[in-house]
C-alpha cells in the first residue's frame, strides 16, 4: 500500500499561493501518471496539475474555490485500490520549471543592470507556524518576519499605495499578507496607516481603488469577480492611473503582405505554421523596436530602463478572461519561427498549458481586436511597459491610388487600422509616430526574401 500527497504546486518564485479552481476528477476515480487532476489560478496563470502518480483519487482536502498557500496538501492517492486511505504524506507534485533569468540589459547611455541569480528550488513551508512570540531583546520572530515579507506582488501593492504592511492582519500561513488581504484593505477605503517616511500619494494618480455597490434588480444574476478577471480589473484600473496614456492611429495598406501570405500559406501549412498577418506585423514591430528603444523600455521611479532584449506579448482574448504570453527575444527569430511561436503560444493559452515564465517579462504587447471586426480601439497599456499595438479589422476597402503616370484613381486594396497607446511620461508623439510610420513602410514593403 502506497499514498501519495498532491501539494500546491509553486508555479513560479514570486506565487505563494493558489486557487483551486476546479477538480477534473471526483472522489474514488482512478487517475493516471500525469493525466490532468485539477485547475489552478493564481497570480501568474491558470494551469492544469498533472496527477503525479497512477492510482485512486482517495481524498480531497482543498475545495473548489479555495486559496491555499503553496505546499498545502490538496490530495490524497492511494495507490492500492483496495486499501484504506488513513496514512500521511510521501511525495509532492513538482511545478513547472521556471526558466533561468536572461542575459542582463545595457541602458543606451546608462549603466548595465546584472541579471538575477538563477532561480532555486522553492522549499516546502513549515507544517504549523512558529509561535508569535519575542525574546527579551524584543528581536523578530520568525512569524512577524514571514509577515512582513510577504509576496513580491504584495509589496509592490503596498509600494504603490504607501501601505505599511506589518499593519495589516494577514489571512495566510502564519499571519502571513496575501493579495486578497491588501486589496481588501484598499478597496474597502479603510485607513491604512503609511511606511515611515512614506509620501502619500498625488490626488487621482493613485489610492484606494473604489468600486461602487450597484444595486441588482429583481430577476438579475450576480456573479462574483473571477480571479483572472479580478486580476485583469486591477491591472487596468492601476495602469491608467500610473501612465499618461495617449493613442496614435495608422492606415495600412496590407496587400503586399496579403499577396504573400496567397503565394506562400500553403507551404507554411504543409510545415504546420499558420501563416497570419499578425505574424507579419509581430515580425515587423520587433525589427523595429530595436530602432526604437525608447518605445520598448519601461519606468522605474525617476528612471527609464531601455530592454536589450525584445520580448513581445500576445494578447489572447480566452472564454475565461485575457492572458498575455510572451514570445521572448522575437526579433531573433525569423517569419516562420515568430508565427510558429505565436501559434503554439496561443494554443497552450486555451489548454491552459502555459508555464509562468511563458506570461513574464514583456516588452512590448499586441492586441488583435481586429479578429472580432474591430475598426480601431484604444487599448490599455500592459505594465509596466510603456506602449501597446491594436490591430484593427483588416479587410478589403476602396483607396486612391496614384498611377505610375501621376494621374488618381479608386482601386480595391487590403487595408486596415493600428493604434498604439503609449506612455507619455517617456515616449513623445513624434517618437511613436515615426514607429508607427516605420512599422508600416516596412508592412506596405514587405520583402520576399523574408519569408
Amino acid at each position: 500500500m502506497a499514498r501519495v500527497d498532491v501539494l500546491m504546486p509553486q508555479m513560479g518564485e514570486s506565487i505563494a499561493e493558489g486557487t483551486l479552481s476546479k477538480w477534473l476528477k471526483k472522489l474514488g476515480d482512478e487517475v493516471k501518471r500525469d493525466e490532468p487532476l485539477f485547475e489552478i489560478s493564481t497570480d501568474k496563470v491558470d494551469a492544469e496539475i498533472p496527477a503525479p502518480s497512477a492510482g485512486v483519487l482517495a481524498e480531497i482536502k482543498v475545495q473548489e474555490g479555495q486559496t491555499v498557500p503553496v505546499q498545502t496538501l490538496v490530495a490524497v492517492i492511494e495507490t492500492d485500490k483496495g486499501a484504506a486511505a488513513t496514512a500521511p504524506k510521501a511525495a509532492a507534485v513538482t511545478a513547472p520549471p521556471v526558466a533561468a533569468a536572461p542575459r542582463a540589459p545595457a541602458a543606451p547611455g546608462g549603466t548595465a543592470v546584472s541579471p538575477p541569480s538563477p532561480i532555486a528550488p522553492s522549499r516546502p513551508l513549515p507544517s504549523s507556524p512558529a509561535p508569535a512570540v519575542k525574546g527579551g531583546d524584543g528581536a523578530e520572530t520568525a512569524e512577524e518576519r514571514l509577515r512582513r515579507k510577504s509576496t513580491p506582488l504584495v509589496r509592490k501593492i503596498a509600494a504603490e499605495h504607501q501601505v505599511d504592511i506589518s499593519t495589516i492582519p494577514g489571512t495566510g500561513f502564519a499571519g502571513r499578507v496575501t493579495k486578497q488581504d491588501i486589496l481588501g484593505v484598499i478597496e474597502r477605503g479603510a485607513p491604512v496607516p503609511t511606511a515611515p517616511g512614506s509620501r502619500l500619494p498625488a490626488p487621482g494618480v493613485s489610492g484606494p481603488v473604489q468600486h461602487p455597490t450597484v444595486e441588482p434588480w429583481p430577476g438579475d444574476r450576480v456573479e462574483p469577480f473571477s480571479k483572472i478577471r479580478k486580476i485583469t480589473a486591477d491591472h487596468m484600473i492601476m495602469s491608467r492611473r500610473t501612465s499618461a496614456h495617449v493613442t496614435s492611429f495608422f492606415e495600412i495598406d496590407y496587400s503586399r503582405v496579403a499577396e504573400l501570405r496567397r503565394k506562400h500559406k500553403s507551404a507554411y501549412a504543409e510545415r504546420g505554421v499558420n501563416l497570419t498577418y499578425l505574424a507579419f506585423i509581430a515580425k515587423t514591430c520587433a525589427e523595429n523596436l530595436r530602432t526604437h528603444p525608447v518605445v520598448n523600455a519601461a519606468v522605474s521611479g525617476d528612471n527609464i530602463i531601455y530592454r536589450r532584449d525584445v520580448n513581445i506579448g500576445i494578447a489572447v482574448a480566452l472564454e475565461w478572461g485575457l492572458i498575455v504570453p510572451v514570445v521572448k527575444r522575437a526579433d531573433e527569430l525569423s517569419l516562420s519561427g515568430l508565427a510558429h511561436t505565436i501559434n503554439d503560444l496561443g494554443e497552450r493559452a486555451r489548454t491552459k498549458k502555459l508555464l509562468p515564465d511563458e506570461i513574464q517579462r514583456g516588452t512590448f504587447t499586441i492586441t488583435n481586436p481586429g479578429v472580432f471586426g474591430s475598426y480601431a480601439g484604444a487599448p490599455i497599456i500592459n505594465q509596466p511597459q510603456v506602449a501597446i499595438l491594436g490591430v484593427g479589422t483588416i479587410e478589403k476597402r476602396p483607396k486612391v491610388v496614384t498611377l505610375p503616370d501621376g494621374t488618381d484613381t479608386i482601386a480595391i486594396r487590403t487595408m486596415g487600422m493600428v493604434s498604439m497607446s503609449y506612455d507619455h511620461r517617456v515616449v513623445d508623439g513624434a517618437d511613436a509616430d515615426r514607429f508607427l510610420a516605420d512599422v508600416k513602410r516596412a508592412l506596405e514593403d514587405f520583402p520576399e526574401g523574408a519569408i
